[in-house]
């Protein structure tokens, strides 16, 4: 039998009153699916605290850094590398990961190019939001102190300057002797680090984040990564309108202490509460490629990169059933877990949010969401599997007693659930 390649995570959640994700408004996030109005909480919101979790730093070690400001980073790997390579071949080094600067008198915007590069205009300072590993910037810095120019690399870029033409534009100068230099030799860097891309690729797997959710880069020497992790939004399964809102006081006591009533501070905060449903897809085959275990997307998967990345699913499992965002956790202390889940090995991504599009309503016999939203997700994964003759490898877990997938009973522990999946879908 084929293995399959991709797993997909389908997680109920039952989260007691709280607000957990809040838009520019400091509402709740919210979103329409059939008709009705759902409370949701973004990906972005689940893989940040997943990756900022203590299970992930445990059994992931720690995730990459994000910002936009390459000013405030280089100090932090500059410090951390400072005793294997000079402080200003990092900074430089880091410069380059992200825009490289290479001379190109034929282009009409070259200047500008330049001017971009060189961190004097103000939209330069506006980098998009990027992944960084202190393991990446370590092997590129070893790559690029290796490089230095010939004395014959040097005269051709002495005598390119020479013979520049005078710039059209008000303002403008010929460029130094030294930035015709510099320039030659950050592109024979760029291209000292494209000829050992692979351990450049090597390194950046060293942050599971990266590899699970991808990276994109638009310039310089940063490599796009395809994410192997596919993560939606979790949605109500049923209809959350209107939504409370408290308004809670801070008391000052020095003031009551003298006699005065009232608060010190009055404010508002919306919640509410709802089963909700996370679906997250898991591309293997992909993972195997981030991780460099294999070469490319066709190739052919080993046993042992096979089963490293099942070993990677069974904790990505671990952290959807488990991982809740942290907003106003102090106020709300909303730290559920997961009260049902369905884990399938298949051959494409199959989301099952359709099995909420008609919102679930209470059954009034049992008060409550939870146990109407488990039965609509077993029922209409039945039928898509019926409907379209899915060869699927499925798995089921519940906290509950009693509960069934099909013909299957549930397994009742987490622990059981993370075994099946790192045994491939076997029992």
């Amino acid at each position: 039998m084929t293995a399959k390649n991709f797993i997909n995570f389908h997680v109920l959640i039952s989260h007691s009153p709280s607000c957990l994700n809040r838009d520019d408004m400091n509402m709740q996030k919210t979103a329409v699916f059939g008709g009705v109005n759902r409370v949701r909480i973004s990906s972005q919101s689940l893989k940040h605290s997943m990756r900022k979790s203590s299970y992930y730093e445990s059994h992931f070690g720690s995730a990459s850094i994000r910002t936009r400001e390459l000013e405030k980073l280089i100090p932090l790997f500059v410090e951390e590398l400072r005793d294997e390579f000079d402080p200003d071949l990092i900074a430089k080094t880091m410069e380059l990961f992200v825009r490289a600067k290479v001379a190109d008198d034929e282009s009409e915007d070259a200047d500008e190019q330049e001017d971009n590069a060189s961190g004097n205009d103000e939209k330069s300072k506006k980098l998009a939001v990027a992944p960084w590993t202190l393991e990446e910037i370590k092997v590129l810095c070893g790559i690029v102190n290796e490089v230095s120019l010939t004395d014959e690399e040097i005269s051709k870029a002495r005598e390119k300057a020479a013979k520049q033409k005078e710039p059209k534009g008000k303002g403008k100068k010929k460029k130094s002797e030294q930035e015709f230099i510099d320039e030659a030799l950050t592109k024979k860097r760029v291209d000292a680090v494209k000829k050992k891309i692979d351990s450049v690729r090597k390194a950046m797997a060293s942050a599971l984040d990266i590899v699970l959710s991808g990276r994109m880069a638009t310039s310089g020497l940063m490599t796009t990564v395809d994410g192997a992790l596919a993560v939606a939004h979790a949605i109500t399964t049923h209809a959350v309108e209107p939504q409370d809102v408290d308004w809670f006081t801070a008391v000052d006591d020095l003031t009551i202490d003298a006699g005065e009533t009232g608060a010190g501070h009055l404010d508002t905060q919306q919640f509410s509460s709802g089963v909700f449903y996370r679906y997250a897809s898991l591309n293997l085959k992909q993972l195997q490629v981030n991780l460099g275990l294999l070469e490319n997307i066709k190739a052919t998967e080993t046993a042992e990169s096979r089963q490293r990345a099942l070993d990677i699913a069974r904790h990505v499992f671990h952290l959807l059933a488990t991982v809740v965002p942290s907003a106003k956790q102090q106020s709300f202390a909303a730290h559920n877990l997961a009260d049902f889940a369905i884990t399938s090995f298949s051959d494409q991504p199959i989301s099952l949010a359709n099995a909420f599009e008609q919102p679930v309503k209470r059954d009034y016999k049992e008060a409550g969401f939870l146990k109407p939203s488990i039965n609509s997700l077993s029922d209409y994964w039945a039928r898509i599997h019926r409907a379209y003759g899915l060869d699927e490898q499925v798995c089921a877990f519940a906290v509950e007693d009693g509960i069934k997938l099909g013909d299957k009973p549930a397994l009742d522990s987490l622990k059981a659930m993370e075994d099946w999946i790192i045994n491939g879908g076997k029992a």
